[in-house]
């Protein structure tokens, strides 16, 4: 992701941002970033609800395990939910994505876009889980407000004209801090830390959707190349979808109903 970043060098001069606001490309370029995150989170999912009608069944004759709720898992489901192998299946998308951001500048445009596209699918098979947490009907309520926060904090990125570098600097350490956080809490088992922590989460990441936005909108350079813009476009969809997941999964904490 730092190597993405070091794309700023090209980016139009200050005195010419406004004009890139309304210039053609520049919304070609930005609507180029929506449809590929929005692809994303539609591969998700598919991906996600895929996983867990695979993973369950009503059939008793066919289940290998029944969780507390009730849910009868399949021996699949096992494998994935209650097998050694749900932590690859956990940390599968930490690798994919640190892949794609580590090795974006030497692949072509169709390999990054082709490994955005399985990271997203890993995303799904690990977020699979929530359907066995929380009803389906809290999980559509919080996917739509999640979209419908994220627009509006997206386009106030995309149309303000403060500076959100200082922000978003603060913000990226907030991350971090909610890492750490996370880590220690699995120890604590703390039901503060844990509220704390979520709603520290979706302010952090409803910030950095704003942020990410405007430093998109700055990156698009309109001499970049067909490779150099694709890159862009792939990358910056990236951000976008990370902070959606991420602000949608800690809405999710607040807004689910338990099953």
């Amino acid at each position: 992701m730092s190597d993405f970043r070091n794309y700023q060098t090209r980016s139009v001069p200050a005195g010419t941002r406004a004009d890139a606001g309304i210039d053609a490309g520049l919304r070609a370029y930005m609507l180029k970033v929506y449809n590929l995150m929005g692809l994303g989170l539609l591969i998700t999912g598919l991906a996600a609800v895929g996983t867990v009608m695979l993973a369950t069944t009503t059939d008793p004759a066919s289940a290998v395990a029944t969780l507390p709720n009730g849910d009868m898992l399949t021996s699949f489901g096992y494998a994935i939910f209650a097998s050694p192998l749900r932590w690859v299946v956990m940390l599968a998308p930490l690798a994919a994505v640190f892949f794609l951001s580590f090795r974006v500048q030497s692949m072509s445009v169709s390999a990054a876009r082709t490994t955005f596209w399985v990271y997203a699918g890993l995303v799904g098979l690990s977020l699979s889980s929530i359907f066995l947490v929380y009803t389906t009907a809290s999980i559509s309520q919080t996917f739509f407000a999640t979209a419908a926060a994220f627009g509006a904090l997206s386009l106030y990125g995309y149309t303000t004209k403060r500076d959100l570098t200082a922000m978003g600097s603060f913000l990226i350490m907030g991350v971090f801090g909610l890492i750490i956080a996370s880590v220690i809490n699995i120890f604590l088992q703390s039901s503060a830390l844990s509220f704390a922590v979520s709603a520290i989460g979706v302010l952090v990441f409803a910030g950095l959707t704003a942020y990410d936005t405007q430093k998109i909108k700055e990156m698009y350079y309109e001499n970049d190349d067909t490779l150099v813009a694709g890159r862009k476009a792939i990358m910056g969809a990236l951000s976008l979808y990370l902070d959606f997941i991420n602000m949608f999964m800690f809405l999710l904490q607040f807004m689910g109903d338990r099953r």
